[in-house]
Order: structure tokens, then sequence, then C-alpha cells
């Protein structure tokens, strides 16, 4: 019961990161004031917080460890560039066009942690 509650918290953030990432770099694109409101620079880190403590608590109760387990392995060191690239994307990004590339840069790499999550496997599309 409490594997399945914290999986759907998870899976939840995880739709609601990629939703608010996704808006922000649209906003980006379109050099939106909407990117300066209050609750867009706190919302998606709220957010963020509990997708990485459910990630965390999942990783505990299914007795998996980054740095032991491949997969998740991969998947910190892939959640570790992704943040990088969007915080390039929105906001450290010198120039529009290096924002626009690292937004969809970090779009790739998203997609990549979801391969390696629903695959356990750290070479998803391998094989």
């Amino acid at each position: 019961m409490a594997y399945s509650l914290l999986k759907q918290l998870h899976l939840t953030t995880i739709a609601i990161t990629l939703i608010l990432f996704v808006l922000r770099g649209i906003w980006m694109m379109g050099q939106s004031p909407r990117l300066q409101a209050r609750w867009v620079r706190i919302v998606p880190h709220v957010n963020d917080t509990l997708l990485l403590a459910s990630g965390l608590a999942l990783a505990v109760l299914i007795k998996q460890y980054p740095l032991v387990h491949g997969w998740l392995t991969a998947k910190l060191l892939a959640l570790i560039l992704y943040i990088v690239l969007g915080t390039v994307a929105i906001k450290r990004g010198k120039t529009r066009g290096q924002r626009i590339a690292a937004w969809f840069a970090a779009l790739l790499v998203f997609g990549y942690i979801v391969a390696v999550a629903r695959t356990h496997n750290p070479l998803p599309f391998v094989g």
C-alpha cells in the first residue's frame, strides 16, 4: 500500500515537473514576463523536492541504491545533468540560443531518465 502511494506520488511529480519545464521553456523562448512570476520561481522547486524525496524513499523501499545498482546510478548522473541543463535553459544561459539548446538537451535527458526508470537498464535503447 505505501509503495503504491509513494510510486503514484513520484509519477505525479514527474508529470508536473515535465509540464512546468515545458511551460517555462516556452515562456523563455517567447521572452514572456510570466517567467518572473513568484509562483513560477517557487512551485517547480517545491515539486522537485517532493519528486526527489519520493524517489529516494522508493529506492529505500525496493532496496536498490545509486552507486550500487547501475540503473539508479545512471538516473542519478542523468538527473544532475538535467538540473545543470535546466538552469542554463531557464536562467543561466548567456544567449537565447544557448538557453533554447540547453532546454532541448534537458528534454532529451529527461526522456533518457524516464527510459532508464522504465527498463531498469542504464542503456535502455540498446538491445
